[in-house]
């Protein structure tokens, strides 16, 4: 059974909706720990799942796969958790005061000693616009095709293609000229 039987099924049997996520939490969970970490990623797999079943009437049915939707969904709320950090850090910034120059000393030999590839890259995805983050992360970390990423995303194909040449290149700039996709490959079989 495809994932639009399950859910048009679920609008009268809504225990049917278990089905999709028995299917797809794994693939969510694993997009969002990558994302945000183990830490944030629990609760909002149950937040994806909870605004699927909310939404379920939404979903087209000509789609037979939910694992788009899913990740557009999750992808939604990591921009929403990332706008909340921002708040609670500037909060944080607004009501502590300054630190010291030797905090200062030691986070800035910190930072040189931490130049692994994992840090580099994560900087350079860090400097991406959101929009093209979120597609680069789909289609590489992800393994969505570009159809599925439109689709996640509810942008046009074109979107997707310009978005991900952009992220390529700014990834590239940022890491010294070389390919960001070598770098994930190498860093996924040695991370």
């Amino acid at each position: 059974m495809d994932d639009a039987t399950v859910l048009l099924r679920s609008r009268e049997r809504p225990e049917e909706f278990a089905v999709l996520f028995d299917r797809h939490a794994p693939f969510i969970h694993r997009y969002l720990a990558r994302r945000l970490g183990d830490q944030h990623a629990d609760d909002l797999v149950a937040e994806t799942f909870l605004t699927a079943f909310r939404r379920r009437d939404r979903f087209k049915p000509d789609h037979r796969d939910a694992r788009p939707w899913l990740y557009g969904i999750a992808t939604n709320l990591v921009a929403q958790h990332r706008r909340d950090e921002v708040r609670e850090l500037r909060l944080h910034r607004a009501v502590t005061p300054e630190t010291s120059a030797g905090c200062h000393a030691e986070q800035v030999a910190t930072d040189v000693t931490a130049a692994a590839l994992r840090e580099t890259l994560t900087a350079a995805l860090a400097g991406l616009a959101d929009g093209d983050r979120d597609v680069f992360l789909l289609i590489v970390q992800e393994e969505l095709t570009y159809e599925q990423v439109a689709a996640a995303l509810e942008i046009p194909v074109g979107t997707v293609r310009s978005r991900l040449h952009r992220a390529r290149g700014q990834l590239r700039a940022a890491l010294g000229g070389s390919n960001p996709l070598h770098l994930v490959d190498k860093e996924a079989h040695h991370g």
